[in-house]
């Protein structure tokens, strides 16, 4: 980075850091302290819920899978966990959909029965494996309907854009988990989704957060639901591939260039503030909050800035000049401008 540019990527950002705070370039250990600090800065402008980056938002299309009741069902009371198929194709892709007819993780309610029990497994076209236990008298020939109603939400998914609304396209606004697991326990009713809860599920298999959406009603057929996420990949490699964080040195922030500075400035306000001098910390801190504000104008596009004007008497002439005026101890009024 030359004197006279903006920091671009690590490198720069780093440098630009260091040098802010008069200590010695090229050090390993100073270069691991800078590079910590500016991911933490990088990902604490991103939390901030009063923040949607347009930068940060992307754009996914969510398919439901239609309920499948194909066949009939036996349980014993030997195996209450194994469900028996015949004439099922459990296992088999639906065509031109990308995903079979059950999966692990949806949901099967049996004849005689109100109980929602989990897909833990899928063995076969005509075995299915219950993380439940099957608790009533052994079924024989029993008719099922197999749905779903939880979804996998994309690998990068931070949190909604709207934290009222899953999907603006289809009208479905968000309730909080409680709120929507308190009003569907048994979330057993299909029909167009018309309600839905984001969630986590427990980490498995790595330490990649699993982000969920589920819908109320189940979706009764294939619905192609978008949505739109902050993502939780804010830096980007020189090959152009997004990642979670900034880690080679030609890594570039997903900030704009021309505000990619506010990351340096967050680092400085916590570095000065860890060797204990608060009066350059709160400086850096004063410079940093009045770069967000001007940050925070660019993000907030479309979003209504209201107008004041007087009320016109209804006592006025139409030609009546626009001002302050009083008729019979009538005042205008000061409204937001619609």
């Amino acid at each position: 980075m030359s004197a006279s540019t903006i920091p671009t990527d690590l490198a720069d950002l780093r440098r630009d850091l260091i040098t802010r705070v008069s200590d010695v370039t090229g050090n390993t250990d100073v270069n691991t302290l800078a590079d910590r600090l500016l991911n933490t800065a990088l990902h604490d402008i991103h939390m901030d819920p009063n923040i949607q980056p347009y930068w940060a938002v992307r754009r996914n299309t969510l398919l439901t899978h239609a309920p499948y009741s194909t066949g009939t069902v036996d349980i014993t009371a030997a195996a209450r966990t194994t469900v028996t198929g015949t004439s099922t194709l459990w296992n088999t892709a639906v065509t031109g959909m990308g995903f079979n007819n059950t999966r692990v993780g949806g949901k099967m309610t049996f004849q005689g029965s109100s109980e929602v029990f989990e897909v833990s497994a899928i063995v076969s076209d005509t075995s299915i494996t219950l993380l439940q236990r099957w608790l009533g008298s052994a079924l024989d020939d029993a008719t099922y309907t197999y749905y779903e109603d939880e979804y996998a939400l994309e690998s990068d998914f931070l949190r909604p854009v709207d934290l009222r609304n899953f999907s603006t396209d289809w009208s479905i606004p968000l309730l909080g988990p409680m709120d929507f697991r308190r009003k569907y326990v048994r979330n057993s009713i299909t029909g167009q989704p018309q309600f839905a809860t984001v969630f986590q599920l427990a980490f498995s298999g790595g330490v990649s957060p699993r982000h969920r959406v589920a819908f109320y009603p189940a979706p009764d057929d294939e619905y192609n639901i978008p949505y739109n996420y902050i993502t939780s990949n804010l830096a980007v490699s020189s090959a152009g591939i997004e990642q979670a964080q900034l880690s080679a040195t030609t890594d570039e922030p997903i900030i704009p260039l021309g505000f990619r500075h506010v990351i340096v400035l967050h680092a400085l306000y916590n570095w000065y503030r860890d060797i204990g001098d608060d009066g350059r910390s709160q400086e850096a801190k004063a410079e940093y909050v009045d770069v967000m504000q001007r940050m925070l104008g660019t993000t907030n596009m479309g979003k209504d800035r209201p107008r004041i004007r007087p009320t016109i008497s209804r006592y006025l002439p139409r030609s009546a000049p626009i001002g302050r005026f009083d008729i019979n101890n009538r005042f205008d009024q000061m409204r937001d401008w619609k």
